[in-house]
């Protein structure tokens, strides 16, 4: 999501020398007024454009892993062959681009537009005995990753994704950053438009709860009276803010953030606010903090924690963190909690009121287990599922926040809440309801934006026994490796995204990350 590119390098189209691209590595040119990212094995050339589909990221500043790009900001990867989307949160293509190589020079010869994200690769055809129907309950990350998926795999049948939301599925993170600070136009929320889903014939019902599953009957039953018959069903039904019960709590300048409506509605009781109160130093808390002090108001963190995100990321970055809204004006109260709420205050359980006309929860999130611990399917603190995301009742999948699986990089069962993590599993249970056998081992990944810092973190990791820090974090140059019995589970990178790559990258291959910048 980035205004028009900058041209970098030689114009291909009028021809470059080919000994003058070096071997196996990402090489920047242009040619037809777009940005390419080139590679060179040999006397083989291909280019890709160097874009990244997702936020606009510089595939060319990104990690070259075998014949696959990976973008530096949120680590989407794209084919070098096809400039298809190979892994979330890039949904869409980029464009390739036909080279020559004559008399020793690379000349670009035309460029390949690509199709939008849904429409079936060539060569790729639907499993035999794929299902009639296959329905999706839950419009967020990995629901919307399955449908599209489904058709880009080439499945021809019913597919129905039901949604509690009154929207269509949109770009939950940006609820939280830019969009909730102002900097981001409404045009980029959506996933897709309207005109996308009925081009690809998936039936979205939205602004309906689905109330029951029948295992047994294979339907899906509708708040409306509804019934929806499948022969695949995936759960993604995602996961609901943790409410607090205090005194004030119910009051009209309380807000919750989790859909598109909470944050257009804070956005709209912000404009006539002047001091907010955010409950909570989670990630979702201090993103909510940092946009609203972009928007000029005064911000206080009330946290009952000493540090923030000190349970997730340990105390050196929670301090970093924690210094990087300071410096903005945010001022902390922690080890603390809210015992009340008035119209125009927040009273502490120590007795300390702060002035505040807007406040806003963010104390974390509860998977939406309802549903499928009344279907019967396998439950451990989340939807149990096996590797290929497939629940204790055969084809009856599970994704995202509600889904438990074997994660064989840290050797446990693990339930993640990560967007990124939701979407790849949507798009691989996607492929195994019509017959695959594709184990999810995708690393988890996230990223979280403070003010112009973002922090990026891989792996997994809810217990560590040793914590390095490479570099500083005050300066916005440093990588955090948390480990145990010597193993590396997590880690974090701040301005240092392509360190951020190979470390997944090594996760992935089960060898130790290099250090460096």
């Amino acid at each position: 999501m980035s205004g028009s590119p900058e041209l970098t390098g030689p114009d291909l189209a009028l021809g470059f020398p080919l000994a003058q691209i070096p071997q196996g590595e990402l090489f920047a040119a242009h040619a037809f007024g777009k940005p390419l990212v080139v590679v060179r094995r040999g006397d083989s050339v291909r280019a890709i454009g160097a874009q990244c589909t997702h936020y606009g990221g510089p595939l060319a500043e990104g990690l070259l892993v075998d014949d696959t790009v990976r973008c530096p900001w949120h680590h989407a990867c794209f084919s070098l062959d096809t400039g298809e989307a190979l892994r979330a949160p890039a949904l869409n293509p980029v464009p390739t681009v036909a080279v020559d190589v004559r008399e020793g020079r690379v000349i670009a010869t035309r460029e390949i537009e690509p199709a939008d994200g849904a429409t079936p690769v060539p060569d790729r055809t639907a499993a035999q005995g794929a299902p009639a129907a296959i329905v999706i309950v839950g419009g967020g990350a990995a629901g919307n990753a399955a449908a599209e998926m489904l058709r880009r795999d080439g499945y021809t049948g019913r597919v129905t994704m039901i949604t509690a939301d009154e929207s269509l599925p949109y770009d939950r993170p940006n609820l939280s950053k830019d969009y909730l600070a102002g900097n981001a136009p409404a045009d980029w929320i959506p996933l897709r438009s309207p005109g996308f889903y009925a081009k690809h014939q998936i039936d979205v019902i939205a602004d309906v709860r689905a109330t029951a599953v029948d295992a047994a009957a294979r339907t899906v039953s509708l708040a409306d009276g509804r019934q929806i018959a499948f022969d695949r069903l995936l759960l993604a039904t995602g996961a609901d803010p943790v409410r607090l019960k205090m005194p004030g709590g119910d009051l009209p300048h309380v807000h919750y953030l989790r859909t598109l409506a909470d944050s257009n509605r804070i956005v709209e009781a912000a404009k006539a606010a002047r001091s907010v109160v955010v409950m909570g130093a989670s990630f979702i808390g201090l993103e909510v903090a940092a946009a609203l002090r972009t928007r000029g108001l005064e911000v206080h963190v009330v946290a009952p924690e000493a540090q923030p995100l000190e349970k997730v990321m340990g105390p050196e970055v929670g301090a970093f963190v924690r210094s990087l809204h300071e410096k903005r004006g945010v001022v902390f109260h922690l080890g603390q909690s809210a015992s009340s709420v008035e119209a125009s205050s927040v009273t502490l359980e120590s007795g300390e009121r702060i002035a505040a006309d807007l406040v806003v929860i963010g104390v974390g999130v509860r998977p939406a287990l309802a549903l499928a611990e009344a279907a019967g399917l396998g439950m451990d603190r989340g939807v149990s599922v096996n590797e290929f995301l497939e629940s204790s009742v055969p084809g009856i999948f599970a994704a995202g926040d509600i889904a438990r699986w074997p994660d064989p990089h840290t050797g446990s069962a693990i339930r993640v809440e990560h967007w990124a993590v939701a979407e790849r599993q949507g798009q691989t249970a996607a492929r195994n309801m019509l017959g695959r056998k594709e184990k999810f081992e995708a690393v988890p990944f996230f990223w979280s934006a403070h003010y112009d810092t973002t922090i990026t973190y891989v792996g997994h990791a809810e217990q560590w026994t040793a914590l390095t820090i490479d570099g500083e974090l005050s300066r916005g140059d440093a990588t955090v490796t948390m480990k145990s019995a010597g193993k590396t589970l997590a880690v974090i990178t701040v301005g240092r995204d392509r360190e951020s790559l190979r470390a997944e990258v090594a996760m992935e291959r089960g060898a130790p990350a290099r250090s460096g910048g």
